[in-house]
């Protein structure tokens, strides 16, 4: 890194940004499906090795789940554009159907393969990737996602949104129950010997297991591991699971030990900030975290909430948030209660408090900054701007918005008109003050910038940071915000905050860690302590 300032991480990079969908593919090793980063991995489950076989600049956009059949290929379940793709041993890849809707749970039986739907009224589907039409075997799946044929030879499905699990035989017919009030169903596996495995996706990593074939009894595990999506046995009947709320590949033994594989980290980051005690709190979609200030530090899970959080202020004692899903809430850490302050925004992004405390809002869909007030009352702050992403203050009360597709700086009068504060900075986002200079991270380039709110004058502060796309990435189509009626996959948002000691925190989200920034003068470290 190119910079004045000295950074070191306050956690790992992440090696897998989400784990979704796992298989063992034909050469042994385990692939990993990652929604968030659109691609897919292959995991030496001997050594940890990981390397990436489908890259986010290919043509799956959102990989959720993905499937092996008999000739080697693979089956990829490509969730936000409803497509189902097979990639040929060769690495050539061929669409097999454009007709599913929110496809996810995906598997083969031999040459066979199926597909269900996670929506409200799903289906689950065979399709024919030699050309044939679909044929549907059943619907009304409340929403399903990881299935597996059992031993009987029927499939097995979840209904995540009733605590269900759910068969039916492969040919078609009616299909049955076959369990109820299971914890937060996500994927169903069953193990070498035929005893079924049911994941939770919540926040206690719980697995079910029901030994149907057997004895009949059914136990629960409880693994620790947040945020479960699915799992695949080896030949030895080794049990491997991944997490969509903080990626890594971990080996789960019957007892509930846990081996990791692949570490575990964030799946962005987001939006970054931290209160005055210090604490800092990272937007990582699914769930809110702290990461842990050092070299080798890890991230705590604070909460997995209801609404997928990007952006994030802290004031008085609250954590306030934005998810692009158009809502924005108040969270008490101490608490752990949740405030709904409003919803129905167009891709709120940016949030932070204003001096009289109300919140204010980049909502970078409807191109305006909305203001938020104690009685949760919208007020238009600015209207007309091109793709806002961030809002901070300084010190004199005057609202700036950072533009990332005008390239821009603005600085929001009193009257609702703006004026531009720097231009030409590529693709700024996150957005802080530090006494009389703001700064803002410019995505589109992997810069700081530095503007002088006294001058005018700015500067490149940094450069080569780990923000966006990888270097030499061809811009892929981005997968949608929804699909369906159901939550897509969200844009990035690289963000920025100012600590009480000076130092910049950045969401370094080009490798999935958080960046503290300090000027050689503030540091007193050397190179070795303070490096990147």
């Amino acid at each position: 890194m190119n910079t004045p300032w000295q950074a070191r991480r306050l956690n790992p990079p992440s090696r897998l940004w989400g784990s979704n969908g796992v298989a063992f593919g034909p050469d042994g090793r385990l692939y990993v499906a990652q929604f968030l980063a659109g691609q897919i991995s292959a995991v030496d489950p001997a050594t940890g090795d990981v390397d990436v076989v489908v890259p986010m600049d290919g043509p799956v956009q959102s990989p959720d789940d993905l499937a092996f059949g008999a000739d080697g290929s693979m089956y990829i379940a490509d969730l936000v554009p409803g497509r189902v793709w097979r990639r040929s041993p060769q690495g050539e890849y061929s669409l097999v159907s454009t007709e599913v809707k929110v496809p996810n749970g995906i598997t083969c039986v031999g040459d066979r393969l199926f597909v269900n739907e996670m929506r409200p009224g799903g289906r689950l589907l065979e399709l024919f990737p030699d050309g044939g039409e679909a044929v549907v075997l059943t619907e009304g799946l409340a929403l399903g996602n990881a299935m597996q044929l059992g031993p009987d030879g029927w499939l097995y499905y979840p209904h995540m949104m009733t605590g269900q699990v759910w068969r039916i035989p492969p040919d078609g017919g009616v299909p049955e129950v076959v369990a109820e009030d299971v914890h937060e169903p996500v994927a169903v596996r069953f193990d070498q010997g035929g005893v079924l495995h049911v994941l939770s996706r919540g926040v206690e990593g719980i697995v079910t297991r029901f030994d149907l074939h057997g004895s009949g009894s059914r136990t629960l595990v409880t693994s620790g591991l947040v945020g479960l999506d699915n799992a695949a046995f080896d030949a030895e009947n080794r049990m491997f699971v991944s997490s969509y709320a903080s990626g890594g590949v971990t080996e789960l033994h019957p007892d509930g030990r846990t081996r990791e594989i692949v570490p575990r980290g964030l799946d962005g980051p987001y939006g970054v900030t931290v209160d005055l005690g210090g604490t800092v709190y990272v937007a990582d979609h699914y769930r809110l975290v702290n990461p842990t200030p050092s070299d080798e530090g890890d991230v705590t899970t604070r909460n997995l909430l209801p609404p997928f959080m990007h952006g994030l202020a802290t004031a008085g004692g609250f954590v306030h948030s934005t998810s692009q899903y158009g809502d924005v809430h108040t969270h008490d850490p101490d608490l752990g209660t949740t405030r709904e302050r409003a919803t129905g925004l167009d891709q709120p992004v940016g949030i932070t408090v204003g001096p009289n405390g109300s919140l204010v809002v980049a909502e970078a869909g409807a191109g305006r900054v909305v203001a938020i007030d104690d009685s949760d009352t919208v007020t238009v702050l600015t209207e007309g701007l091109g793709h806002p992403m961030d809002v901070a203050f300084d010190t004199a009360g005057r609202c700036y918005v950072s533009d990332d597709r005008l390239g821009a700086v603005l600085r929001i009068r009193e009257d609702g008109t703006t004026e531009v504060v720097a231009d030409g900075l590529g693709a700024p986002q996150g957005l802080a003050v530090r006494g009389d200079e703001l700064f803002t991270v410019d995505v589109g380039h992997r810069r700081l910038w530095a503007v002088s709110l006294t001058t005018g004058e700015s500067r490149v502060d940094a450069e080569d940071l780990p923000v966006g796309s990888p270097p030499d990435t061809t811009p892929r189509t981005e997968p949608g915000l929804f699909t369906h009626g159901m939550p897509g996959s969200p844009p990035p948002f690289a963000g920025l905050a100012v600590d009480s000691d000076g130092s910049l925190l950045l969401s370094a989200n080009g490798e999935g860690s958080v960046w503290q920034l300090k000027t050689s003068s503030e540091t007193g470290a050397s190179d070795d302590q303070y490096g990147a």
